[in-house]
């Protein structure tokens, strides 16, 4: 953080975007945070940044795995994101031939001292939720992420019960699995 009187300004952290926003120096330079793409956004994933996301980041769309979650409007929409579709300057943009399972959103992990699954519980919801196969449980039904298969969709984060179920964990603040942006090298 920098200060300057009685002026803060925060720096940006990372986020997970919609499909087409993974690369955040373009994103950032060409979105004018309209807002089309979340108004039209079928699973209601997208939310505005706030001012603790970043200066820069307010009011850009981000992803919001607790209310929705990415399916890549594959069902609809011809497979085209609607909100790569109605994005006006292209900062939502898929790269040519993309799939669901080539563009990241971000990779799901587990916390596991928050996990009904992981506390010996029974809770699999994360692993039948998960659309590409990219969880599976171990020898003791406990979730696990296959890193190369997660594809950041949400699908996870939004189904899990962890806060809902067994909120009497101390500490836990989040959902139990929870998926985060892709690092830039």
């Amino acid at each position: 953080m920098l200060g300057l009187g009685s002026l803060t300004f925060i720096e940006s952290k990372e986020l997970c975007r919609p499909p087409g926003g993974q690369d955040e120096d373009r994103f950032v330079a060409l979105c004018l945070h309209c807002e089309r793409c979340r108004e039209i956004c079928p699973k209601t994933a997208l939310s505005p940044a706030h001012l603790e996301d970043g200066l820069l980041n307010m009011r850009s769309p981000k992803m919001d795995f607790r209310q929705g979650w990415c399916d890549y409007c594959t069902e609809n929409h011809d497979g085209v994101p609607q909100c790569v579709k109605v994005c006006p300057t292209e900062a939502l943009k898929l790269p040519e031939g993309a799939m669901p399972e080539t563009v990241i959103i971000g990779k799901a992990e587990i916390k596991k001292e928050w996990c009904l699954g992981w506390l010996l519980m029974g809770c699999q919801e994360c692993v039948r939720a998960c659309p590409y196969e990219a969880l599976e449980v171990d020898e003791y039904k406990r979730p696990v992420v296959i890193e190369d298969k997660c594809n950041g969709c949400g699908a996870c984060e939004y189904v899990c019960v962890s806060l809902e179920k067994g909120s009497y964990i101390s500490g836990a603040t989040d959902r139990a699995i929870t998926v985060h942006p892709i690092e830039r090298s």
